[in-house]
């Protein structure tokens, strides 16, 4: 994943207007339920989670001066890049346990997980046959435990849990011999490889050939896998320095027809959705899309972290949702295995409220206006259903009255119904045809935000 500042760099350019629709009827009913989904549980686990730095970034010179904050000041770029790739030889979690990791995703209210199974520092987490940079590799301590092949054993306790499984993995890996000379000791590293490519096509070639192994890999070795989440957007294009994505992913379809694909904002027919990170656009998009943010400050594991408060959380997942996308969102384990604290806190928290108004946000679809003011709407995807969410602030008292704007192009209102209790609620109309939602004595509502069911004339008929 990429800093903030450089999220926002994307966040101001994202253009959707070159994306290609996939016409392949089974990756079509894929992306149907990508969309129905709606809110994914990420997770960014690996060496940096041992010492709580940056992922992978601090490994580039060229981002140093934003990816190495944390890093002692007095080590020279060399010594911290050896220190870094070392990091194997002590990575132990010896208190992960994958169903606690399934467990919390579906008490969470999340649908599906996106799992690093190799960012860009190379290092794999799963028993990949294309390197001894691994957790199953003897180098690494916890490959005497039966769980060293994390993704193995996490993606099974996914599926054995109805969730859907994404594959993070980075199209980068700066550990690789073919990507930078010497791990990039005594090399002045970019996010590129060390060496010019169109001067050494034979070499560039062999990594090519160990991207598609692995990718091939997890497809064939690690499935039923529903997409394969490709990070590393600065390698790109057609031809010889390419990675040659398409007919990896091609080949892969054969072993899994449907598969989606996310070559990250490339347009390509090999992104079979967009991923604005850090950032909801500002609009619903026209194509299917996922926002990939950190419950946290960061994604993965830091010792000092902030987390957004449950309120927060609620108000985003509705925000994106009510825009036509998936949140996929964030969370960073421990160097011993275990989820943070604050994280399953505010996981079971978003659960819970998903439990009491789930129906308005899960299969949904864009409902115009889409946001209101304090409102917020979606429609069932076959549009016999309309839902509005009212987005409580943070210090707001009890409200005896709230006013509904923004919906005279649904038609006459009918009845509201709240989704949690299904209590019938009183409302009236004024002469400018706005609408005042009178809360009845008793009405008890939800901290964050409710959900109601709007029942309109030109919807669903008088009721």
């Amino acid at each position: 994943m990429i800093a903030l500042a450089f999220a926002a760099l994307f966040a101001a350019s994202l253009d959707v207007s070159h994306y290609v629709e996939n016409k392949d009827p089974a990756v079509k009913a894929s992306i149907e339920t990508f969309r129905d989904r709606k809110i994914g549980l990420m997770m960014h686990f690996g060496l940096y989670s041992q010492v709580g730095i940056v992922e992978s970034w601090p490994l580039v010179d060229e981002d140093a001066h934003w990816s190495r904050r944390e890093v002692e000041r007095d080590l020279s770029s060399d010594a911290f890049k050896k220190a870094y790739f070392d990091l194997n030889r002590s990575f132990n979690p010896v208190r992960y346990r994958p169903e606690d990791w399934a467990d919390a995703a579906v008490r969470g209210g999340f649908k599906y997980v996106i799992f690093t199974t190799k960012h860009h520092d190379g290092f794999c987490l799963y028993d990949t046959k294309y390197t001894d940079y691994k957790t199953t590799a003897p180098s690494c301590p916890y490959s005497a435990n039966p769980r060293a092949d994390i993704v193995k054993t996490f993606f099974d306790a996914c599926r054995a849990r109805g969730l859907g499984v994404t594959a993070y993995f980075s199209k980068a890996d700066w550990h690789h011999p073919d990507y930078w000379d010497n791990c990039g000791v005594g090399v002045r590293t970019t996010r590129n490889p060390s060496y010019d490519i169109e001067k050494d096509l034979p070499r560039w070639k062999r990594f090519q050939d160990f991207t598609r192994n692995q990718l091939l890999e997890l497809v064939r070795g690690y499935g039923p896998i529903d997409c394969l989440w490709l990070d590393g957007c600065w390698i790109y294009g057609e031809g010889p320095k390419s990675l040659n994505l398409h007919d990896v992913v091609a080949e892969a379809r054969k072993t899994t027809p449907g598969l989606l694909a996310v070559d990250r904002w490339q347009c390509t027919d090999c992104e079979d959705y967009v991923t604005p990170e850090q950032y909801v656009p500002d609009e619903p998009l026209t194509v299917p899309w996922e926002s990939c943010i950190t419950l946290a400050d960061n994604w993965g594991y830091h010792y000092d972290d902030g987390y957004k408060s449950p309120r927060q959380i609620v108000h985003l997942l509705v925000d994106v949702v009510a825009k036509g996308g998936n949140l996929a969102l964030n969370v960073g384990p421990m160097p011993d295995g275990r989820l943070p604290h604050p994280a399953v806190t505010r996981l079971e928290a978003l659960g819970d409220w998903l439990k009491k108004h789930g129906t308005a946000i899960y299969g949904t679809r864009v409902q115009p206006p889409h946001k209101s003011g304090v409102w917020a709407f979606t429609r069932s995807k076959d549009a016999k259903r309309v839902f509005g969410i009212l987005l409580w602030k943070d210090g707001d008292r009890e409200h005896h009255t709230q006013l509904l704007g923004g919906i005279s192009s649904l038609g006459t209102l009918k009845k509201i119904v709240h989704l949690a209790t299904g209590a019938t609620i009183p409302f009236t109309v004024r002469a400018d045809k706005s609408v005042v939602v009178e809360f009845p004595a008793g009405f008890r509502r939800d901290a964050y935000a409710d959900a109601f069911e709007l029942f309109t004339e030109k919807e669903t008929g008088a009721k």
